[in-house]
């Protein structure tokens, strides 16, 4: 398999977007729902309101490491902006649903402090997004080597 990298760099902001044939509601669930999550990104627990903060489980990362992310929207079905600050960085990522005719558009955002490594984060969220679409049509996971460093060209391009 080798997919086609979507992302696109605005200024700072690099944005993809990923399109369901499903209710809004039913996207958000997979998007929100720590059983949900858990198949595609990681499970969560924690204190999921605005202001709060939640423990993510990266499952699909070496280690699957524990990380601490802050709510800081939260307009279900709408609208979900996170942020974590550790010794990865900075992350700033906000996930926004629209629905039409029964489609849902998910346009997801992650607000960079500068564009140095977008060549390896673009990739990373590419991956993240198929894994969300391969959990919700029950498929496969994708394989991370489809998508490092084969679409490194096309995120470092855009700098």
């Amino acid at each position: 398999m080798s997919p086609t990298p979507t992302g696109r760099l605005f200024g700072d902001d690099l944005v993809l977007t990923r399109t369901f044939r499903a209710p809004r509601a039913d996207v958000w669930a997979s998007l929100t729902d720590p059983a949900r999550t858990a198949r595609w990104f990681g499970p969560w627990e924690g204190d999921a309101a605005p202001g709060g903060t939640v423990k993510v489980q990266m499952a699909y990362e070496e280690g699957e490491p524990w990380m601490d992310m802050t709510i800081d929207a939260c307009e279900p079905p709408r609208r979900l902006a996170i942020s974590n600050v550790g010794e990865h960085g900075s992350w700033h990522l906000e996930l926004v649903l629209t629905e039409s005719a029964g489609v849902t558009e998910l346009r997801f955002t992650q607000h960079l402090a500068g564009t140095e490594g977008v060549g390896e984060v673009g990739p990373g969220w590419e991956y993240y997004l198929d894994a969300l679409v391969a959990a919700r049509e029950d498929r496969p996971m994708p394989d991370f080597d489809d998508y490092y460093p084969s679409m490194k060209e096309h995120y470092e391009a855009q700098r």
